[in-house]
């Protein structure tokens, strides 16, 4: 068990409270409240927390900040844009949120997943003890990355109540670009010949390219290939993970937009037939670390999921 700091007492005490009383518990934020219909069961927790915000220690020179889970993301860009650094979190709400949620943008290709942001995390576990996982530098792990199994796991498997993320430097420029008529084959080529390009989302014909960086360096890339300015093109609401390879043949088989060199296509429809990877490892987590099923009981456990997450 970790230390527990005094902004992170009230937290742990009132999860300790609930779950030493039987209660269910349901840490609240902004964003988490958002979630799929297939997350939700319908089931209304008993208490109510909140993790602390605010920016407790930023090291621009090391690239780390530590915040509490309870901190605005709008807040926390901010702060970061005044030394030119950002973190690469999507969405909007908590830090706490996003990070639980874990829902990975299109930017995942450049960027990393949400899992790679995170450092260090205290989390509230299922018996209202505080546990740290990770740690504040980037290269701190050996053996079991706790962190990477609790990210995307909705607050089922812990509460978030602090985090040290990882920073990156802000690009000088980003821009969307689109080509036409880009089969196969020149996706392929495209996906070497482009310098690590943040996104690449390919319908079958057309390849939206993200490029961030030098604006000089942005212009030659996109003259030389006779790619034209273009926005982030409207995707449909469902997306499936599969290899890089298997999601641009389901492009080529049907319609929908892959997210290359990532394995996640965009779809206008569910597909339920599709196994979740992993479920027996799922429900293990969920019986180690949330086996009274007392943490978040409206969400949709592990193993019962309708659908996984990229």
């Amino acid at each position: 068990m970790a230390e527990i700091p005094a902004r992170l007492r009230p937290m742990v005490d009132e999860v300790r409270g609930a779950v030493e009383s039987d209660r269910t518990v349901a840490v609240q934020g902004r964003s988490t409240g958002r979630l799929l219909a297939h997350e939700i069961t319908g089931r209304v927790p008993d208490v109510t927390v909140r993790a602390p915000g605010g920016v407790i220690d930023f090291q621009p020179d090391e690239m780390i900040v530590r915040c509490g889970a309870g901190t605005d993301l709008d807040d926390l860009r901010a702060v970061l844009a005044e030394r030119g650094q950002r973190v690469d979190l999507p969405g909007s709400g908590t830090v706490g949120g996003a990070v639980a949620r874990g829902w990975s943008d299109v930017h995942r290709l450049g960027r990393g997943p949400v899992r790679d942001a995170v450092l260090e995390a205290l989390v509230v576990d299922h018996r209202g003890r505080l546990v740290r996982a990770g740690g504040p530098t980037v290269k701190n792990v050996t053996g079991f990355d706790l962190v990477r199994v609790m990210v995307g796991a909705l607050g089922t498997l812990g509460f978030f109540g602090e985090f040290v993320l990882r920073t990156r430097p802000r690009p000088l420029d980003a821009r969307w670009f689109v080509i036409d008529d880009v089969d196969r084959r020149r996706v392929d080529e495209l996906q070497r010949r482009l310098f690590r390009p943040s996104s690449l989302l390919w319908d079958g014909s057309r390849l939206w390219v993200h490029l961030e960086g030098h604006p000089l360096d942005i212009d030659e890339a996109t003259t030389s290939l006779g790619a034209r300015p273009s926005d982030l093109p409207a995707l449909p609401s469902y997306r499936w993970s599969m290899t890089p390879n298997d999601a641009l043949e389901a492009v080529v088989a049907s319609h929908g937009v892959a997210e290359v060199g990532v394995g996640v296509v965009h779809r206008d429809r569910p597909d339920p037939s599709r196994p979740i990877p992993a479920v027996d490892v799922h429900r293990r987590l969920d019986a180690e670390f949330n086996p009274r099923h007392l943490l978040n009981p409206h969400i949709v456990r592990f193993g019962d999921r309708a659908a996984s997450h990229a």
